[in-house]
C-alpha cells in the first residue's frame, strides 16, 4: 500500500490527524514549526536557569508550555516535542533530564514530584510492520494526578492515568493505569501497596 491510499477520502492535514489521536505522518509544516519553535524556547529557558535569571526563566517557560501552575519549577536540561502540549499544575518540581515527548496532551497535576530522566511518553506505532515502515505513528495522552511522586529513570508509556498521591518507585516502567494511593514499582510497574494517610514513606 502507498502511504497516500492511508488517508483516502480523509480532507484533514497531518497536524489534524495527529491532534485527534488517530495515525499521521509527521511531515506536516505546521508541527515542524512548532517543534522548531519549541527548540528553540528549550535552549533560551536552559540560558536563563544558568544565568539565573528567574524572572526570563519563567517567561520563557510559560511561553513554551501550554500552561505552567504557580511556583512550578523544571530544572533543565528539558526535552520536547512540541511544549504547547504539555500542562504542569501548581508547586510541581521536576527534576533535571526530563523527556516530554508531547504529540498528544501530557498533564502533570499539582505538588508533583518527578525525578531525574523521567520519560513521559506520549507517540505510538504499529505494530504491523508496513504501516511502520511507511512512518505512520499515533499518540495517547497521559496524565497525572496532584501530588503524584514518580522516581528517577520511571519512563510512563502512552496512554497513561496515574491516580493522585501514587508513588512510582525508581527505573519502574508503566504500561498500564495506576489507582490512586498507591505505590508501583517494576517493569511492567504494579501496585505493591496502598498508602496509608498520615504515613511517613
Amino acid at each position: 500500500m502507498t502511504t497516500p491510499e492511508y488517508f483516502a477520502g480523509d480532507p484533514r492535514t497531518q497536524r489534524e490527524r495527529m491532534l485527534a489521536g488517530d495515525l499521521y505522518i509527521a511531515d506536516d509544516p505546521e508541527n515542524e514549526r512548532i517543534a522548531r519553535r519549541a527548540t528553540v524556547l528549550v535552549d533560551a529557558y536552559q540560558r536563563a536557569v544558568v544565568a539565573a535569571d528567574d524572572e526570563r526563566a519563567r517567561a520563557v517557560l510559560g511561553e513554551l508550555l501550554g500552561s505552567l501552575g504557580e511556583g512550578a519549577f523544571i530544572k533543565p536540561p528539558l526535552a520536547v516535542d512540541y511544549g504547547e502540549n504539555i500542562h504542569v499544575g501548581a508547586r510541581t518540581f521536576v527534576n533535571s533530564g526530563l523527556t516530554a515527548l508531547d504529540v498528544a496532551t501530557i498533564t502533570i497535576g499539582e505538588d508533583c514530584q518527578i525525578g531525574p530522566q523521567v520519560q513521559l511518553l506520549t507517540p505510538t506505532h504499529p505494530v504491523d510492520p508496513q504501516p511502520r515502515r511507511d512512518k505512520l505513528e499515533a499518540a495517547r495522552p497521559i496524565t497525572l494526578g496532584d501530588n503524584v511522586w514518580l522516581g528517577g529513570g520511571v519512563i510512563v508509556c502512552p496512554g497513561v492515568t496515574i491516580g493522585e498521591n501514587t508513588v512510582v518507585g525508581a527505573g519502574s516502567v508503566v504500561v498500564r493505569d495506576l489507582p490512586a494511593n498507591v505505590v508501583a514499582v517494576g517493569n511492567p510497574a504494579r501496585v505493591v501497596r496502598t498508602i496509608t494517610p498520615g504515613e511517613q514513606r
